[in-house]
């Protein structure tokens, strides 16, 4: 009886707590640059045409594996829409990959993307850059991506661009 009577307590204090607001960023144009639309659901067939594509041209494609729904993979797609971005959609074949988030038990689609490529998604997004022939050039820094919300324009556009 007493650990329920401290849980209540302490539930009933939580909204008197001092909690700082998390920063909310903004992307000029986009109403919430934290939801995306971009992710593709049967990703699949625009993986093969983005790669066929690469092979012709000798572009990259930039796998953005993750979903609209994760505040850090919307971000990124959202980001990479806006006019500064224009460079790289012009140097990758971009293709973003609904995999849920498959790093929470449950949550996960589209497993044969991640399998295809050799990850094991800790989080979304994963940011692979893959050659036209499918091999993956960025294997160590693919994961790394899982904070892209977090990290600055400038960081984002440089690591794209080199």
């Amino acid at each position: 009886m007493t650990r329920k009577l401290a849980l209540a307590l302490a539930a009933a204090l939580l909204p008197l707590s001092s909690v700082p607001a998390a920063e909310t960023r903004t992307i000029p144009g986009i109403a919430d640059p934290y939801r995306a639309d971009a992710f593709v659901a049967e990703p699949m067939p625009a993986i093969d045409a983005a790669l066929a594509r690469a092979k012709q041209s000798g572009k990259p494609v930039l796998l953005v594996m993750g979903t609209g729904a994760c505040h850090d993979s919307a971000w990124l797609a959202n980001l990479l829409a806006t006019d500064r971005f224009a460079p790289v959609r012009a140097r990758y074949e971009i293709v973003y990959a609904d995999i849920g988030m498959p790093h929470i038990r449950g949550l996960g689609r589209n497993p044969e993307v991640a399998k295809r490529f050799g990850f094991r998604i800790k989080g979304t997004p994963t940011v692979a850059i893959l050659s036209g022939d499918g091999a993956v050039l960025n294997r160590k820094a693919a994961p790394k991506w899982r904070n892209a919300a977090s990290r600055s324009d400038d960081d984002i556009y440089d690591e794209l661009i080199g």
